[in-house]
């Protein structure tokens, strides 16, 4: 939830705080414990240090956004991209990684966001913030990471 184009909008501990409200408010918690709880969290994982989507989604509702799921089905091509900059934020991509030889099998988060009228690629695996030249390039980006099985969330504000 970090990257070099903007300061921190979460700290560790803010998200570690969402995670465990949101486990304390599950319903089904009792169902899933088991002496390995300590390490294999519903909404944080020890090891990884990663947060599941419901903790992304818990922690932009705190700061006034919406997280929509699109339907890949659709393309790309039902994001308004062009749009108002105070009704679409940004865009967050999930994408599918494979880490040793195909035995690990995860998932990587990361930013798309509008900033004065320009696209960049927030990832955090990239060294520095990446410019997209235009709207097209945004496109086929987004078209190539929904083709490779990515999920992409729309952050919309919610002007209240």
């Amino acid at each position: 939830m970090e990257n070099k184009k903007q300061k921190d909008a979460f700290l560790q501990t803010d998200l570690n705080a969402i995670s465990e409200k949101l486990d304390l408010e599950d319903p089904m918690k009792w169902g899933w414990r088991s002496p390995l709880s300590v390490v294999f969290k519903p909404h944080h994982s020890s090891i990884t240090g990663n947060y599941d989507i419901n903790v992304l989604i818990a922690a932009l509702e705190g700061k006034w956004k919406s997280v929509v799921w699109h339907d890949r089905r659709c393309g790309f091509s039902s994001i308004d991209l062009d749009g108002a900059d105070d009704t679409l934020m940004g865009l967050i991509v999930n994408v599918p990684v494979r880490k040793y030889g195909g035995l690990w099998k995860s998932r990587h988060w990361f930013a798309l966001r509008r900033i004065g009228g320009v696209w960049y690629n927030l990832d955090s695996n990239l060294a520095a913030s990446c410019a997209f030249k235009d709207i097209e390039v945004v496109k086929e980006f987004l078209n190539g990471m929904i083709s490779s099985g990515s999920e992409i969330l729309l952050v919309m504000n919610d002007n209240q």
